[in-house]
């Protein structure tokens, strides 16, 4: 593919190497322009103007905006409809193709298209690149060539299909053009003012993700499989909000799994790629449940209920810790995820999708098709979920993965003075014992909001309905 001139369309790939669409358009055009959209279909929703993924977004960009200008360019910035904005800027710098990272998402797909027709009108040529995913589209399918639905044999076959070539690097060099209309706008000029990016230790951009990166590949990544279940201990990554918004690339960071040896972390990435591909191949999972028949079940109306779990305030201090902690910091360590996905589809028998819409309004990482999988998986419903029957115990899960209850004080303050013995089930204690630490449950502490035994009845018979689909 040839251009006179080209345009990337930065999106969710907010770094100036490793870079698919960077690197196309470099390739097929001697002049090359970089533009980014703060897209008022998706800013237009948000709840609040203060929202951290907004300021982390625009702080990366003006770092990006700094590496293109060392290197002749700079990033155009517009504010609108993305779907009218780079069709109305592709005409404006008269180029010839637009260049642009591909999106799983429903509504993000729908938008591309749009893009791509509105361009056509104009002469203008739209490429989407393949860059947040090792594989996608048919590149990995069953041997009956349909799409995967269960993550180990989409793993093995993922595997088999590796080759060195997958994860190399999309080479950017070149001189970029300078358009006289670069920079990035302050935050109030979009509408948004900034947050505690810094008080909760995010660091934006991609010195940010470098940074975390290279902490985590010289002394943790090759025993994360040890250390990844626990939340009080320092043993993930903690570049999710990275990988949400590409200040890091995909493909670097399986080389350096393959290179180290580092399987279970590897993992995780492949199934980064199969949630993609579910997304994408399986679009009704935005909303319904994947196996349709789980859209039968009858869930409990509880609004007090959901309240609690939101707030961290159930009554089981593990689930209020974990919560705590999103609400605090936009952040929450994935095996808690899981905990607290299982409690409120299968204690409080609320619908996931409730969970699922409280977590893309928290999260700092929040993608779409991540989300949705792991709610999913929780509540049973999605592709290679957890069996219906199978149903986290909060005080077991407690007493496994935060046995000396170190995260548990770190987030729920009030329990500080309990013993190991009754941290995971404060409770249990007698009143006297309650009375003398100065935790008195139902008073300085919640009473459990539901008896997980009963529940987890309750749960079994709400399942039923699918019993025999499943």
């Amino acid at each position: 593919m040839n251009a006179s001139k080209a345009l990337v369309w930065f999106r969710r790939d907010l770094r100036d190497h490793d870079h698919a669409a960077l690197a196309a358009a470099i390739a097929a055009a001697p002049q090359v322009y970089c533009a980014f959209v703060f897209d008022t279909d998706i800013l237009d929703a948000l709840p609040t103007r203060q929202d951290r993924r907004v300021d982390f977004i625009h702080a990366s960009l003006q770092e990006l905006d700094a590496a293109l200008r060392a290197r002749g360019g700079g990033l155009i910035v517009r504010h609108g409809k993305a779907s009218e904005e780079i069709p109305r800027l592709a005409g404006q710098l008269g180029v010839t193709a637009v260049f642009a990272n591909r999106d799983y998402e429903p509504a993000a797909k729908e938008r591309d298209a749009a893009v791509a027709a509105r361009l056509q009108t104009q002469g203008i040529a739209f490429h989407a690149c393949k860059d947040q995913a090792i594989f996608d589209g048919d590149e990995v399918l069953t041997q009956a060539g349909k799409p995967f639905s269960v993550f180990t044999p989409y793993k093995n076959a993922w595997l088999k299909r590796l080759t060195a070539a997958d994860h190399g690097i999309f080479a950017c060099a070149g001189a970029l053009t300078d358009s006289g209309l670069s920079g990035v706008p302050p935050l109030a000029e979009i509408g948004f003012s900034a947050t505690d990016l810094a008080a909760v230790g995010i660091r934006p951009g991609m010195s940010g993700a470098r940074a975390l990166w290279d902490d985590f590949r010289a002394g943790r990544i090759t025993r994360y499989g040890a250390l990844r279940d626990f939340p009080a201990v320092k043993g993930v990554s903690y570049l999710s909000v990275h990988l949400r918004f590409g200040t890091i690339s995909i493909r670097e960071l399986v080389r350096t799994a393959l290179a180290q040896q580092a399987d279970v972390w590897l993992s995780e990435l492949i199934w980064r790629d199969f949630y993609f591909m579910i997304l994408d191949r399986f679009p009704h999972v935005v909303g319904h449940a994947f196996k349709p028949a789980y859209d039968a079940i009858t869930w409990a109306d509880w609004p007090a209920g959901f309240a609690a779990w939101c707030e961290g305030r159930t009554g089981y201090p593990l689930v209020d810790a974990a919560m705590r902690q999103l609400n605090y910091s936009g952040w929450m360590h994935n095996r808690l995820r899981m905990v607290v996905a299982s409690f409120l589809s299968k204690d409080l028998g609320l619908d996931w999708r409730l969970g699922e819409r409280y977590f893309a309004e928290k999260l700092n990482d929040f993608d779409l098709s991540a989300n949705n999988g792991g709610w999913q998986w929780a509540a049973s419903s999605g592709c290679d979920a957890q069996p219906y029957f199978r149903i986290f115990n909060p005080v077991t899960q407690s007493e496994k993965f935060d046995p000396d209850g170190k995260f548990i004080r770190r987030y729920v303050p009030e329990l500080a003075a309990v013993s190991n013995k009754y941290i995971h089930a404060p409770w249990l204690m007698g009143r006297l014992e309650q009375e003398s630490l100065g935790v008195v449950i139902g008073r300085d502490y919640p009473a459990p909001v539901v008896d997980h035994a009963r529940a987890r009845e309750q749960t079994l018979a709400r399942y039923a309905i699918v019993k025999t689909s499943v």
